[in-house]
């Protein structure tokens, strides 16, 4: 479906849930945060009832996230719903990967076709200080684990942020070299605690990476969900990619919408506004209806964030974790 700019949004990316086994201090406070009531989180038929609708929208891609998706019990069965929707060509997963090595194979059976795993650091010590949570060597089994699957694509996340982490842009890097890894930055996103933290810039980790690898080679094609550089160096068996909503604003090639665990579709991450589909979905609204709310949020997507504006009417202030990652 196209929006009233013109772009084509194919991609949907559903918070399964807002809560976390991790306490990430660009996320969270160290004691966590109000937790939603379960009875008002979507349950997984509710989750598919709006995905096959979002389908006959044109929504072809669909990206699993929290919270931490994996501390909600049955995920696999939710991919596995999904998969079998008309016109659903993928369904990914992003994790911290602290449970993935237990729930890998469960989800490989039943069709995750990537798996996304946030690693901001592979110093023990650091990972500890940025998560509040001794969880590294879980999550670097989860990878071990997810490279099992050679049908599932595994990309790493990382989060820069200056003066915390930058001395570790290499060291993730190099597992792009060693293993069929893609490493991703993602610019720090100016939401809840991330307001806190200042990021570094696409341009700086270029610089750092290659005065450790050489020239890179920009890569074309698709390689992500979403808008997203990528880029190849001599010798490394996966890419480096780069989303840098920030500093090299994509507005006009966004492609997604969100769904909350809660229910909200939300076109833009920035601004509060969307269409609550809890409350008709629970009244008994009919396919037309909620069809309808869909095509309205799609429609009235926003041409593009103003992060760079400390404060504007409308704007989000919920935290990302009850957003969806």
């Amino acid at each position: 479906m196209l929006d009233e700019y013109g772009r084509s949004i194919n991609y949907i990316r559903v918070s399964v849930t807002d809560r976390c086994n991790l306490r990430c201090t660009y996320c969270m406070p160290e004691e966590g945060v109000e937790q939603v009531s379960h009875s008002d989180i979507l349950s997984y038929d509710e989750i598919a009832r709006v995905i096959r609708l979002c389908a006959e929208r044109g929504i072809s891609r669909v990206k699993l996230t929290g919270g931490e998706p994996l501390v909600r019990r049955g995920l696999p069965s939710l991919v596995e719903t999904l998969k079998q929707i008309p016109g659903i060509e993928q369904v990914t997963l992003t994790t911290n990967g602290v449970l993935l090595k237990e729930q890998m194979g469960a989800l490989a059976g039943a069709g995750i076709d990537a798996v996304n795993i946030s690693i901001d650091t592979l110093d023990q010590e650091m990972y500890a200080h940025i998560s509040r949570r001794d969880k590294l060597a879980d999550a670097l089994s989860g990878l071990e684990e997810a490279l099992k699957y050679r049908e599932v694509k595994v990309k790493i996340n990382c989060v820069p942020l200056l003066g915390v982490n930058e001395d570790q842009w290499v060291p993730l890097s190099l597992l792009a070299k060693e293993k069929p890894v893609d490493v991703r930055f993602i610019e720090m996103m100016p939401i809840g605690y991330g307001k806190k933290y200042q990021g570094k810039t696409q341009e700086d980790i270029l610089s750092v990476l290659r005065e450790a690898y050489g020239e890179e080679r920009c890569s074309s094609g698709v390689f992500g969900n979403g808008p997203s550089t990528y880029v190849e160096f001599p010798g490394f068996r996966g890419k480096i990619g780069f989303i840098s909503a920030m500093s090299h604003k994509f507005c006009s090639e966004c492609n997604r919408v969100r769904l909350t665990s809660e229910g909200l579709l939300k076109p833009c991450l920035q601004y509060a506004a969307g269409e609550d589909l809890r409350t008709p979905l629970r009244r008994g609204a009919s396919e037309d209806e909620l069809s309808r709310l869909i095509g309205r949020a799609i429609y009235h997507k926003p041409l593009s964030h103003h992060f760079e504006m400390e404060e504007g009417e409308g704007f989000e202030e919920k935290q990302m974790s009850r957003i969806g990652g």
